[in-house]
C-alpha cells in the first residue's frame, strides 16, 4: 500500500462548511451529571456560535462571573455542535434558560452535578461532515479513505490552533522576545499552545517525509492507543511492528518545553534539530516553564464511513479522540482550503 507523503497529493477539491449543517459535532462526555450538586450541567446544541460566546451568555443569564461557567472543549463556530456546559449555582434555582437564549442556542438537557466541568474532560467527538462540489478522482479519494481507516491519519494540529493567517505564531514570538505584553492568562496560553503546536507539526512533517510517522525507530517514545503513557522502543520487543500496524500503538512527537525530549538517539537528535529551526519558540517555551510532553503522531479515527449522496456531494462520519482536528482528517484526501476545526 502506498504510504502517505508530505505534502500529500490530494485527489479531491471540495467545499466544506457550505452551511453550518454540513459540519455536525457531538461531544462524547467523560462524565454525565448525577442529578444533584452545586453545578447545573447543560447539554446545548448551538448553530453558528463559538463555545466561549455561549459560555459568556450563560454566565450573564445566570448572573454569575464567566469563571463560574465550564466546558470540556471548544467547538467549531461554523457548525452545528452539541456539548456540555456547567454553571455554578449553589443554593439557587436555575433560570428558565429558553426564555433568554437566542434561537441559535438550544438546551437539550439540564441536570445538576457536584463538580464543575473542566477543560479536557471528554472522551472525544463524533462528526458528520458534508463535502460539496467535489471534483477530482473519486476512486483515488475512496482508496485514500480506505487507507486512512487501515493506517490512521497524521495528527497535525489544525489551522485553527494558529489563528487567522497563522498570526498566533508571530504573537508567540513577540511574547517571548518581550515586544508583546500579555496580561490575559488565557490569551497567553493560546500563544504558548500555538508555539508548541508549530514545533510538533514540524516534527510530524519530517517523519511523514521520511515515511516513519507510523513506523518505530530505535529510541522512539511509543504510546498505547487511548493512553497518555509511553515507553521507549529499543528494538527489544518483536511485537511492536504488528501492534503499530494494528493501531494499538502510536509513535509520538514532542510538545516542547523544559528538559530533554523523552526520545533517544537519532530520534532525539531529529526532534532537537527541528526545534532548533524555530529557536525563539523553543527557548520561549522552555523559559515559560512548560515541561516536555508527548502527543501521538497519528489519529485513529473510529467508525470512519463515507457515502456519495450525489455526484459531487460526499458525506463522512467518524469519531475522533479529544484534541484531534476533524479538518486534519479531511485534508488528507481533499483540498478544502480549511481554516481548522478543533475537536
Amino acid at each position: 500500500m502506498t504510504p502517505f507523503h508530505a505534502p500529500l497529493a490530494r485527489p479531491l477539491t471540495a467545499i466544506l462548511r457550505h452551511r453550518p449543517e454540513d459540519f455536525l459535532v457531538e461531544e462524547i462526555p467523560a462524565t454525565l451529571p448525577e442529578g444533584e450538586g452545586e453545578h447545573v450541567w447543560l447539554s446545548i446544541r448551538k448553530r453558528g456560535m463559538n463555545t466561549d460566546t455561549v459560555a459568556a451568555l450563560l454566565g450573564r443569564i445566570a448572573g454569575v462571573p464567566r469563571r463560574a461557567v465550564g466546558y470540556a472543549g471548544r467547538k467549531d463556530r461554523h457548525a452545528v455542535t452539541t456539548q456540555w456546559f456547567s454553571v455554578h449555582l449553589p443554593g439557587r434555582e436555575a433560570p428558565v434558560w429558553s426564555e433568554h437564549l437566542p434561537p441559535e442556542v438550544e438546551v437539550l438537557e439540564a441536570r445538576r452535578h457536584r463538580r464543575k466541568l473542566q477543560t479536557g474532560h471528554l472522551q472525544g467527538n463524533r462528526f458528520v461532515l458534508v463535502l460539496r462540489r467535489c471534483e477530482g478522482d473519486r476512486d483515488a479519494a475512496q482508496a485514500r479513505l480506505a487507507m486512512m481507516r487501515q493506517r490512521g491519519v497524521p495528527n497535525f494540529f489544525g489551522a485553527q490552533r494558529f489563528g487567522r493567517d497563522g498570526g498566533n505564531i508571530a504573537r508567540a514570538e513577540a511574547l517571548f522576545q518581550g515586544t508583546l505584553q500579555v496580561r490575559d492568562q488565557k490569551l497567553r496560553g493560546i500563544y504558548l499552545s500555538a508555539a508548541r503546536s508549530e514545533i510538533f507539526n514540524r516534527v510530524l512533517a519530517a517523519r511523514l517525509e521520511d515515511g516513519t510517522w507510523d513506523q518505530a525507530l530505535p529510541g522512539d517514545a511509543l504510546q498505547l492507543d487511548g493512553r497518555g503513557s509511553f515507553f521507549i522502543y529499543q528494538e527489544d520487543d518483536p511485537t511492536v511492528p504488528e501492534r503499530l500496524a494494528a493501531q494499538a500503538l502510536h509513535v509520538t512527537g514532542p510538545l516542547w518545553g523544559r528538559g530533554d525530549p523523552a526520545t533517544m538517539g537519532a530520534v532525539a537528535a531529529l526532534e532537537a534539530g527541528v526545534a532548533a529551526t524555530v529557536p525563539v519558540l523553543a527557548r520561549g517555551l522552555e523559559a515559560a516553564g512548560l515541561t516536555q510532553e508527548r502527543r501521538a503522531l497519528r489519529i485513529r479515527p473510529q467508525a470512519l464511513t463515507w457515502e456519495w449522496e450525489e455526484e459531487q456531494t460526499l458525506r463522512l462520519g467518524f469519531t475522533l479522540p479529544a484534541g484531534a482536528f476533524a479538518t486534519t482528517l479531511v485534508e488528507v484526501f481533499a483540498d478544502t482550503g480549511a481554516d481548522g476545526g478543533e475537536g
